[in-house]
Formats: structure tokens, sequence, C-alpha cells
């Protein structure tokens, strides 16, 4: 396994989430019911809101998985699967590099 791309694969992951988590923070603040957008629009807006929180969760939870991977990297038992105790291919790792499971167990 080429630990070096991995690190960088993770780092590289870790920032994009951040961004996004700031992004979807400055989406989801309240809306002001003193704005004159319209009945429909308001609708529209706290629909769109309730998304961008779901978003943001799911970011949320997507960083911390990054950060616990980040700090296990140089474990032994890194890249094992947790479930099955094998080998997770590198490149799974290299595409979702906050999996903790293999493809079979993940399903």
């Amino acid at each position: 396994m080429d630990k070096a791309q991995v690190k960088q694969t993770i780092l590289e992951e870790i920032s994009k989430t951040e961004a996004s988590i700031e992004h979807y923070k400055e989406l989801t603040k309240p809306i002001s019911p003193n704005d004159a957008i319209g009945r429909v629009s308001r609708m529209d807006a706290i629909n769109n809101k309730s998304v961008n929180e779901a978003s943001l969760r799911q970011a949320e939870i997507k960083l911390n998985n990054l950060k616990r991977v980040w700090s296990k990297i140089d474990d032994t038992d890194f890249g094992i699967c947790l479930k099955c105790k094998q080998q997770i291919p590198v490149g799974r790792i290299l595409i979702r590099p906050e999996s903790l499971l293999c493809v079979n167990c993940a399903r």
C-alpha cells in the first residue's frame, strides 16, 4: 500500500470536507421573517434550508470519520476491515478514505 498517496488523499478530503461544512453552515443560517421574499419563496427557502442541514450533518459525519482514519493511519492494522479483518483494497481507500469496512462488509 502506498501510504504517502493515501495520506495525501485523506488530507485533501479533510480539506474539501471542511470547506463544504463552512459552505453548508452559511446556507443553513436562519431565514429572517422580515425578508420580503413572498410566501412561496419563503417555503422554498425553508425547504432548501432543511436539505442543506441534512447535507451539513452528512459532511460533519464524514469529517469525523476522516479524522478518525487519519489518527490511525500509522497503526499496523490500518487498511484492515473492522468486520472481516481482511485487507481493504487500496482503490477503495483512495476513493472513500473514510471507509473502515471492505466493499463486501459495507453492503
